[in-house]
């Protein structure tokens, strides 16, 4: 294959490299994998309206997230068991993400510590991800290293009280390689020795409540963004209980595979947040045009977790920032071409949906 040219060629040559049961673990949905199919589909029943003869000659995909400057409306989403995918990790990612002006969601279940994924790219902007777990101790110890090795935001996510069913996992008997230490499971007294998602996912609090998202707040010396939400109500509640941002996000297909897309979801949420906080959404995104789509439906930014794993698989930290390249330089010609000169200009003037507005 010659040089990958998108997301998808990058996808192909990912599923290549990678053994069928990690390639379907970060490439799976839950159930009949609808909602996965959906979230990249969505996009493309939407159709974006360019308006010409405007002065497009200085056009920038730059904007911020929170008050810190990025490249692009691409942030890369958390992902688990980078070294599973490639040696590299997530220290690799990080320094692609770093290269590329943009910021990096550190997962709870990352490969590496939060320290040393700040001395990959000091300096570069980033957040981190977090599940609560039923032993808070080991949640206070992540935020606390978070904090200390300078992560910006705490995203909380939130749609995971149980895992979702995950039959590809079933049927490969997909385990997490006993070599591929996670540190915040570790902590765990040492409940980890090559287990299936199932049982990492089980030291979750499935009691997590709303009380729980304002002592966090509370407790907290850095923004909590709540990552998961798909309703409008829970829109308006996050606000409500102190979030300063939040992720329209089913968690890309793997949860509850009877949702709507993001796509679907994100206006309703726009909607209800009514400009309090900065909106984000994640789910299918594999084009600089989704991402134009998403602002013009009220979107701060995107979020992106697959296509930078392919990148990573197929050629390290090299292929995952040639991945954000690829989506910065189609961003900055989608907003040229609909005549916005920045990721700000787009409104939802910008964007028509198949057989509706």
């Amino acid at each position: 294959m010659s040089e990958p040219l998108n997301v998808a060629d990058f996808e192909r040559l990912a599923e290549e490299v990678l053994e069928p049961g990690a390639f379907g673990y970060f490439a799976g949905g839950a159930g009949d994998e609808h909602c996965l199919r959906e979230n990249v589909e969505a996009w493309r029943r939407h159709r974006l309206r360019p308006r010409v003869l405007v002065d497009v000659s200085a056009a920038s995909a730059a904007t911020s997230v929170l008050g810190s400057d990025v490249s692009m409306p691409v942030l890369v989403a958390p992902t688990a068991f980078h070294r599973m995918v490639h040696p590299d990790g997530e220290l690799g990612t990080a320094r692609a993400a770093a290269a590329a002006g943009t910021l990096m969601c550190l997962s709870t279940l990352a490969t590496a510590a939060p320290a040393e994924v700040a001395a990959a790219a000091p300096g570069a902007p980033r957040w981190f991800q977090l599940y609560v777990f039923r032993d808070r101790g080991v949640t206070r110890a992540l935020v606390e290293q978070a904090v200390a090795a300078g992560f910006e935001a705490i995203v909380l996510t939130v749609d995971v009280p149980r895992l979702g069913r995950r039959e590809r996992d079933l049927r490969t008997g997909f385990r997490v390689p006993a070599e591929v230490v996670v540190p915040s499971i570790a902590a765990l007294e040492g409940r980890w020795a090559g287990a299936t998602p199932l049982e990492v996912l089980a030291q979750i609090d499935g009691s997590l409540g709303w009380g729980d998202l304002e002592r966090l707040v509370a407790e907290s010396p850095i923004p909590v963004i709540v990552k998961g939400i798909q309703t409008g109500e829970d829109a308006g509640l996050a606000c409500e209980h102190g979030a300063t941002a939040i992720v329209v996000s089913n968690h890309g297909g793997r949860q509850l595979d009877a949702v709507a897309s993001t796509a679907e979801l994100l206006p309703e949420v726009v909607e209800a947040v009514a400009g309090r906080l900065e909106v984000y959404v994640d789910g299918g995104i594999r084009r600089g045009s989704d991402v134009v789509v998403a602002l013009g439906l009220g979107a701060r930014a995107v979020l992106v977790g697959r296509p930078v794993l392919w990148g990573l698989a197929h050629a390290g930290e090299a292929g995952a920032r040639r991945v954000l390249e690829l989506l910065h330089d189609e961003v900055e010609l989608a907003l040229a071409l609909c005549g916005c000169t920045s990721p700000t200009a787009v409104t939802r003037t910008h964007v028509s949906s198949i057989g509706g507005s």
